[in-house]
């Protein structure tokens, strides 16, 4: 098994952006380095790319990547950002469990364009997700 995703630094956000403007699923864990379950979970979140090779996966140490990261609150590690195109589908903490991932992964991936978009309108949360998560927003950001 090798890794097919990449850990996100100012030389690579390139292909964070490019991987949103084909319209892909890209997941991100959000850890710092410093954090011993983060150094654990990332065998797993390596593992669930190797069991999704249709999407795109990315790590992202919130500390060394803060003008990244902007006013994301990030409560617990680890921490999952699920989006396909422009729709942030999934924010939050998770069990550093891989099965879990794996489950939440496909439940989303299931859904259709309509209905993630739809459900990224159903509650203040979700739309917050959408202006403060959007990876593409975050990319603007730091780039202005």
């Amino acid at each position: 098994m090798s890794w097919t995703g990449f850990i996100l630094d100012n030389h690579n956000r390139a292909q964070l952006a490019q991987w949103l403007d084909q319209d892909d699923w890209v997941i991100v864990c959000l850890c710092a380095a410093w954090c011993d379950t983060c150094q654990s979970y990332r065998a797993s979140f390596e593992k669930l790319a190797a069991r999704h090779p249709d999407k795109r996966f990315a790590w992202i140490d919130i500390e060394d990547q803060s003008d990244f990261i902007g006013d994301i609150d990030v409560e617990n590690f680890p921490t999952l950002l699920m989006q396909h195109g422009d729709t942030v589908a999934f924010f939050g903490t998770v069990l550093p469990d891989l099965k879990l991932a794996d489950r939440l992964i496909h439940a989303q991936a299931e859904k259709t364009t309509a209905e993630l978009q739809s459900e990224s309108q159903a509650s203040s949360e979700r739309s917050e997700w959408q202006r403060i998560c959007n990876l593409r927003v975050l990319l603007q950001q730091a780039a202005a």
